[in-house]
């Protein structure tokens, strides 16, 4: 008896000392990365300002953070240099260009100043909710052109997107429709001719190249003043999702139409929203 006793001892203790195991991403989803300086993962920069530029409605606070220096954007404020601010809703725009400024950033994190309690209050309209304005995002506060061509700015000088409809935009656009299946389309000619497969299986090998693919659009989505269309031609395999690439275009196209695009292959494109594509064929033309 008491040697079960010693046993079952040993064995709970094992138990309890054994730590839970954290929870598994998706296979191919990266975790969401946290904003520099951001304790535990909260999207909130801390730091003391190095340097401040005002534009009609935001500023530009320079931070040093925790972990380094970086930009953030702000609604306007009368914070100056050496004051110890905190920006909550930190989301990073990567390539972000400010039209007002003429001057285009490696990354800015958008958001909101905290109280001196450090409470963060939710994200503003003023930059950006309900102001999507009408047609393929272009009228209200987001028309115009931060991402070139009226694809982010306009407005109020072209500056903040709603990093929220941002996110909701490419959530829509990321993934191509389960119920449609597509005869096989004749491949496009020329030495740059790939199948929608080729180019899943060429990618690194083709980034930064230009391609030519010919196929049949099955799913149409202005984002931000782009278009993101979705081309299959009957190659790939719908559960690896090779069967279906990614298009980003200024160029106008119905589903169902069958065109030739030409673009440049991006690899692991990611925007900044939340949503990174492995691969897609950017800044395309279409023909028919």
């Amino acid at each position: 008896m008491r040697r079960f006793l010693t046993v079952a001892v040993a064995v709970l203790a094992v138990v309890a000392c054994k730590k839970p195991e954290s929870p598994q991403h998706p296979a191919g989803a990266a975790a969401p990365a946290a904003a520099p300086g951001a304790p535990g993962g909260a999207q909130v920069l801390r730091g003391k300002v190095l340097e401040k530029i005002d534009v009609s409605q935001y500023s530009y606070l320079k931070l040093a953070t925790a972990s380094g220096e970086t930009w953030t954007a702000v609604q306007r404020t009368d914070k100056k240099v050496g004051d110890e601010v905190g920006v909550g809703n930190a989301f990073p725009m990567q390539g972000f260009e400010s039209k007002e400024l003429n001057r285009k950033f490696d990354v800015v994190y958008f958001g909101t100043l905290a109280t001196p309690g450090g409470e963060v209050a939710a994200m503003p309209p003023a930059m950006g909710g309900g102001a999507m304005g009408g047609g393929a995002m272009g009228g209200g506060a987001m028309g115009g052109g931060a991402m070139g061509g009226g694809a982010m700015g306009g407005g109020a000088g072209g500056e903040a997107p709603n990093p929220a409809q941002m996110a909701a935009q490419h959530q829509a656009a990321a993934t191509g429709p389960s119920d449609i299946k597509v005869q096989k389309v004749s491949k496009a000619a020329g030495g740059d001719a790939r199948t929608v497969e080729e180019i899943w299986s060429q990618r690194e090998k083709l980034k930064g190249k230009p391609v030519t693919v010919r196929g049949q659009v099955v799913k149409f989505t202005p984002v931000m003043g782009k278009n993101f269309v979705h081309l299959r031609d009957g190659s790939g395999n719908a559960d690896k999702k090779t069967n279906d690439v990614t298009i980003t275009t200024g160029d106008a196209a119905a589903v169902g139409d069958v065109v030739t695009v030409k673009g440049v292959i991006a690899v692991d494109k990611d925007f900044g929203s939340g949503y990174a594509y492995p691969v897609m064929v950017e800044d395309a033309k279409f023909s028919k």
